[in-house]
C-alpha cells in the first residue's frame, strides 16, 4: 500500500512541505517512490543528476529501514515527507521498527573490498547533513537528511 498525500503548506522549521509517501517496508514497493522523489527534487531545483542522486540516497535509506529496522519478514510501515527548505531539500523518513543506536549506523571499511553494506557511506557522500534518532513519540526512528542546490555530488 502507498500512501500519497501533497502538501503546500509551510512549517517554520522544516520549510514547505510538498510531498509525503506511507508504504509498505518492502523492497519490491520502492520502485513506487522513485519517480516521486525523482520529480519533488526537480520540483525543488536540482538539476537530473542532483535529484537522481537524491533518489539513490533516499532509495538506499529506505533499504537499510527494510532489511536492518524491520528484518526479514516484516513488513512495517515507512513515512516518507520531503520538503523544500533553504534554497533544498529536506528529507525525513519515519519507520516504526525497534530503536536503532545511531553510533551502530555506520558504513564499513571501504578498504574491505567485498560487495554490500555500502548504503550508508552512499548516503552520506550525496546529503549534506545525515541526522538519525528516536521518532517525535518515541516509537520508531526518525532520519532526517537534507541536500543543498550547488551541494557536493
Amino acid at each position: 500500500m502507498i500512501d500519497a498525500t501533497l502538501h503546500s503548506k509551510a512549517h517554520a522549521d522544516t520549510g514547505e512541505a510538498l510531498l509525503e509517501l506511507r508504504f509498505v517496508a518492502r523492497a519490491d514497493r520502492l520502485k513506487l517512490i522513485r519517480g516521486s522523489i525523482r520529480s519533488t527534487a526537480l520540483m525543488c531545483g536540482f538539476d537530473d543528476e542532483a535529484a537522481q542522486n537524491i533518489v539513490l540516497a533516499i532509495d538506499e535509506a529506505c533499504q537499510n529501514i527494510i532489511m536492518h529496522g524491520y528484518g526479514k519478514g516484516i513488513e512495517g510501515a515507512v513515512i516518507l515527507t520531503l520538503f523544500r527548505r533553504n534554497g533544498g531539500i529536506l528529507v525525513h523518513l519515519r519507520d516504526f521498527a525497534r530503536p536503532v543506536d545511531p553510533a551502530k549506523v555506520k558504513p564499513r571499511d571501504l578498504t574491505d573490498i567485498r560487495p554490500g553494506q555500502l548504503g550508508s557511506h552512499f548516503i552520506r557522500e550525496i546529503m549534506d547533513t545525515v541526522r538519525f534518532g528516536p521518532s517525535p513519540n518515541s516509537k520508531g526512528n526518525l532520519l532526517e537528511m537534507t541536500k543543498r542546490i550547488g551541494g557536493p555530488q
